[in-house]
């Protein structure tokens, strides 16, 4: 098994890619500290993986909060002794506009897909230091490579995520702690319907209609959208021992959207 004896984390892991990842992590032999704050969903996670004979520790957190963030790392290592790795998974599609932009809705956005992140990194990393050395994974986007004219404050936290990556991987290769991100692209979720409907929509927007669907499809040179295993394939080799030469690199997950 990839992981077999590794301890890791995901966040956002109720639903869509993070639970994919939690699954499959699981299934490779790792202890996993399955994190959201829909506890039901997390519950429905942790049984899944138990059922099929693995081993995860439910925590339900609000990641908005440092304290959450915190608490994400301390539970998964007083459950199972330590940390291998961690997938910041956690985001949010934020506002779409800039002209009128709410506040709140800003403040959402950097909380869900740039604090949380950088508290439970911060949190992290004296917990791998202490196994010898790691492995920090973080969830981009297609926006983090690419601008999107859907979200430009959603795309300037996704470029933040990555730089934030490549400089945790220079700052922590001398410790063995490597740090890498997955981009996807449309991926079939809870998330996919509302994301990416107008620009000019004052927050995340109604859901899209088929035909909407249908148009966005198209842009995708595979001509369909990605499935959560999809990405969560990506993540388990970017955890592995297969890409212990790889640090700082962030992999598109997305069709080919931007070899364009």
């Amino acid at each position: 098994m990839r992981l077999d004896g590794k301890i890791g984390l995901v966040t956002g892991a109720a639903s869509g890619m993070g639970r994919a990842g939690a699954l499959l992590f699981a299934r490779e032999g790792a202890a996993v500290g399955v994190v959201d704050r829909d506890a039901q969903g997390v519950a429905r996670v942790v049984d899944e993986i138990r059922a099929a004979g693995g081993r995860a520790q439910g925590i339900v957190v609000d990641l908005r909060s440092d304290e959450g963030a915190r608490e994400a790392v301390g539970a998964t290592v007083a459950a199972f002794g330590g940390l291998d790795f961690a997938w910041n998974h956690l985001g949010h599609p934020g506002p779409a506009r800039v002209e009128g932009l709410a506040r709140d809705d800003f403040d959402l956005a950097v909380d869900l897909n740039l604090r949380s992140i950088i508290t439970t990194t911060e949190m992290a990393i004296p917990a791998m230091r202490a196994r010898g050395g790691g492995a920090l994974l973080f969830t981009g986007s297609t926006a983090s490579l690419v601008g999107s004219p859907y979200s430009p404050v959603y795309s300037a936290m996704k470029h933040a995520v990555v730089g934030f990556m490549k400089a945790l991987a220079l700052r922590l290769a001398p410790e063995n702690i490597r740090a890498n991100a997955v981009c996807p692209g449309p991926i079939e979720t809870p998330m996919l319907p509302v994301f990416g409907n107008r620009p000019d929509q004052p927050g995340r927007g109604e859901d899209m209609s088929e035909a909407k669907l249908a148009e966005r499809k198209k842009v995708v040179p595979l001509l369909r959208f990605g499935q959560p295993e999809e990405v969560a394939a990506a993540a388990l080799f970017l955890l592995s021992k297969e890409s212990s030469f790889i640090t700082g690199v962030a992999l598109p997950v997305d069709g080919g959207i931007t070899a364009k």
